[in-house]
């Protein structure tokens, strides 16, 4: 049963918030659909990620900023719980995300997903792993999982013209 969030705030996340960040994430990690974070990396990067909570203060969704080099960025651990999905809440996360990545500086927006079809819907186009070679060399060059992980590479331009307010249009 889905449950309809009434009131929702999405917010610039904070060490305090890192417990219930790491508690959604790893409900989803353990289905499959997420990469696993600790909970001391979520501490100290808390400043990079994003946060809905709902008029309970409970913490229903939350996504990552994460730099890959100079011009690209990634969007990391996005996830909203179960109960709360269907509301928007992904793409209000993920507006967010852009307007920050737009306003540091960077010029690409990357993800790793095993659902590419929601990213595109949002304005995101699947492109090879080749194209996002800081991903590679940070990340998947050392991970056991390396060229079977079954992920599609999504990237968003930041600036393009006409340029876009959100990954809504």
């Amino acid at each position: 049963m889905t449950t309809a969030v009434a009131l929702l705030t999405v917010r610039a996340a904070t060490g305090a918030d890192a417990r219930a960040i790491h508690d959604l994430i790893s409900r989803h990690a353990r289905e499959g659909h997420l990469l696993p974070r600790r909970v001391d990396e979520i501490a100290i990067h808390a400043h990079r990620f994003v946060v809905a909570v709902d008029d309970d203060d409970r913490l229903v969704g939350c996504a990552d900023l994460a730099p890959l080099g100079r011009g690209v960025a990634e969007v990391r651990s996005l996830v909203v719980s179960r109960d709360a999905r269907s509301e928007g809440i992904g793409g209000r996360l993920l507006d967010q995300l852009v307007t920050r990545a737009r306003s540091d500086g960077f010029d690409r927006l990357c993800a790793f997903t095993h659902a590419p079809g929601y990213f595109v819907q949002l304005g995101f186009s699947i492109v090879p792993h080749e194209w996002i070679p800081e991903k590679i060399n940070m990340d998947c060059g050392s991970c056991a999982l390396f060229r079977q992980c079954g992920q599609y590479a999504v990237m968003f331009p930041l600036f393009q013209a006409p340029a876009r307010a959100s990954v809504h249009g």
